[in-house]
């Protein structure tokens, strides 16, 4: 852990001189307290930098929670190991496809059996927080139980006994995304009502014990379960798939789902906080957590060592190194598949912004994270389902 200043910690030993200042220019809103905690995956990102945990007194920064509200990782342990498993992975792939909507604006035909109860506690819930989320989305039962785009995917892996793990990483779709922006909008307006001078306009902030405020937080709670409910609809029909292809249902000995962009109360050195992890997961003592790498990289199962000065954080995956645009250039579908040599995934070239060497190494990430978690499991891919 290196000390920036006392309002900066970090656990990035790979860090861009853009991201270190902008962490910083965050650092100085005067309601952080006692800092912000830099994860080993830190990068550039839109207000706030991806990767970091923001404490915040009374006050939250819709930006710096981000546009995926309630993104995260859900994983499942079944009872096969890489012996049961056929050489040829291009059906299972293909129909995990057909069963999981991929890609940006691809959403459900119909709202299937298992989605129903899911969206009924969603209605609920919504109705109990005053607002409707076709507001927003006039399909968003639709979206529940789709994956999206850009580093979203759902793997088959192998652990390091060669148990068969399934392995997902979504959000809220676009209906957090529309509540996500409402909110960045209303904080940004407010900010300009007042005549309140900000480093960076994206840092807009809404108080506590404002109306906005309590609606942000209304809809945000709402949307964070839409997106761990998201998570469990795409897993049950990963599990019923793998099922299908293996000839017998899966039995599941482990499933974890954990939030890695999210707002909740929590107490951290004495005080009651809003505590804001952009891209990044709660790692309380003994709390089990997912942490993938990259495209074609390994991908782990942790253990939280309750970090007080990473105020029990730790990072969310491997982090950019290179933009998506940049990778386009640097990178070819040749580099990719030679990245992707031995797992079975879509061969397409929209996937070159994903390559592994667009991220950080994901070994030094997990180094860099010595003191904030403890591996419990490695994961190797041998499926890969991504969105375009």
């Amino acid at each position: 852990m290196k000390t920036i200043n006392a309002r900066l910690k970090s656990w990035a030993s790979i860090l861009d001189e853009n991201a270190e200042a902008q962490a910083l220019t965050t650092a100085t809103m005067p309601f952080v307290f006692p800092h912000v905690a830099l994860m080993p995956d830190a990068h550039l990102g839109l207000g706030a930098t991806v990767g970091s945990v923001i404490p915040t007194l009374r006050a939250v920064m819709p930006a710096a929670v981000g546009v995926d509200i309630g993104c995260g990782m859900i994983a499942v342990k079944t009872q096969f190991t890489a012996s049961d498993l056929p050489a040829d992975r291009r059906e299972l792939r293909q129909q995990i496809e057909r069963a999981v909507p991929t890609s940006a604006g691809a959403y459900n035909r119909k709202v299937v059996a298992t989605a129903e109860p899911r969206i009924a506690e969603l209605t609920a819930l919504a109705a109990s927080r005053g607002f409707d989320p076709r507001s927003y989305a006039g399909n968003w039962e639709l979206q529940l139980g789709t994956l999206g785009s850009g580093n979203h995917f759902i793997e088959v892996s192998l652990d390091e006994t060669d148990a068969v793990w399934l392995f997902l990483h979504s959000g809220s779709r676009g209906v957090g995304n529309r509540i996500a922006q409402h909110h960045i909008k209303v904080a940004k307006a407010l900010i300009e009502k007042w005549w309140i001078a900000l480093p960076d306009p994206d840092l807009a902030y809404l108080v506590e014990g404002t109306s906005e405020f309590g609606r942000y937080i209304d809809e945000l709670t709402w949307a964070q379960r839409f997106a761990l409910l998201n998570r469990e609809e795409m897993m049950d029909r990963v599990a019923r798939q793998v099922s299908e292809w293996m000839g017998t249902p899966v039995v599941e000995s482990e499933r974890i789902n954990c939030h890695h962009n999210f707002t909740q109360k929590e107490n951290h050195f004495g005080k009651d906080v809003w505590l804001s992890r952009k891209g990044a997961i709660s790692a309380r003592a003994g709390e089990l957590g997912l942490i993938p790498g990259s495209m074609g990289t390994a991908s782990y199962v942790v253990e939280g060592l309750g970090n007080p000065v990473a105020l029990e954080s730790s990072p969310h995956g491997a982090g950019r190194e290179y933009s998506r645009s940049a990778a386009r250039k640097a990178f070819t579908v040749d580099d990719l598949r030679t990245a992707m040599v031995g797992i079975e995934y879509r061969d397409t070239d929209a996937f070159i912004d994903e390559i592994p060497a667009a991220y950080k190494p994901i070994d030094r990430v997990m180094d860099d994270a010595s003191d904030l978690v403890r591996i419990r499991h490695t994961l190797r891919q041998i499926i890969n389902v991504k969105g375009d």
